[in-house]
Order: C-alpha cells, then structure tokens, then sequence
C-alpha cells in the first residue's frame, strides 16, 4: 500500500509539521517545569537555584541527544525522492516508537505516588527548554529549505 496517499503535503512542509511536534510539547513542559518551580520558590526558596542549575543541565544534556534527532530527521525529509509525501512521514517507525516510548515515561512519571515536586521543577524546564529549541532548529531548516536548500552550517541539513 502507498501511504504516500495519505493527506500529501509537499516534503518541506513535514519540517513544519516537526516544528509543531517539538514546539508545542516544549512550551507545555516548561509551563509545568515553571509551576513547579514556584512551588518549590513558595515552600524552600534557597533551593531554586540549585533546580535552575539542575535544568540548564537537562537542558545542554537533551539538546545534545536531540541534535541527533534533527540533522536525521531533516536529511531523511529533504532528501525524499519524491515532491509530497504522507503528513505522517516525518518519522519512520523507528522514530514513532521511540517518541511513544519517551512520551510514555514522561506522562507515566506524573503519576509515581511520592514525585517529589523539586524533580519536575528541575527536569521538566530543562527538558522543555530542550524541546524548544529543537522546533526552532526544525523551523531554520524549514527557512533554508523554503530558501531553495541554502545551508550555513557545515554539517548535511
């Protein structure tokens, strides 16, 4: 079966479409991550500057395995044989499965009897903030692809 057939956008849009995937979850993490840092900041205040040094390190640590992510990601889209591909071709299998693995241990950890309220407002702001600055990595290789394909950087986009 060609699943090319399935709402067919033009290749360069599948990078919009990781923008979203990545831009969306992003914020919503942080907005969590920011929540429970206040309630960290209301009930021990002299812990918070250890939770934002714990969160710029999820952060560096998340954008280096999500860099990975993008250059493959966008090298797979761009490099298509063919004008318009499936809306949901943006990842292959391999790539589902392994978001649906990710998505389910962070919605799972939200439900583990005890989480102490300082790991999300250390994680999750690093973690969004990673998240964040992979749609915005996705929406420049979006730019240079609307461009007619002009890359700056030295690597493959």
């Amino acid at each position: 079966m060609n699943t090319d057939k399935i709402i067919p956008v033009r290749k360069e849009h599948l990078l919009l479409m990781l923008v979203l995937f990545w831009l969306g979850p992003g914020v919503r993490i942080l907005i969590t991550g920011i929540q429970a840092m206040q309630q960290v900041k209301d009930a021990c205040p002299e812990r918070v500057w250890w939770l934002c040094l714990i969160a710029v390190a999820v952060a560096v640590a998340f954008s280096f395995m999500f860099n990975n992510f993008i250059k493959r990601y966008t090298a797979r889209i761009l490099n298509f044989p063919v004008r318009k591909k499936s809306l949901f071709a943006f990842f292959d299998l391999h790539g589902y499965l392994l978001i649906l693995f990710m998505m389910g241990l962070g919605i799972s950890l939200k439900f583990v009897p005890g989480m102490p309220a300082e790991f999300f407002a250390g994680f999750y702001p690093g973690l969004g903030t990673a998240l964040i600055i992979a749609g915005l990595r996705y929406f420049a290789s979006w730019c240079r692809a609307m461009a007619g394909g002009k890359c700056m950087c030295k690597h493959k986009c």
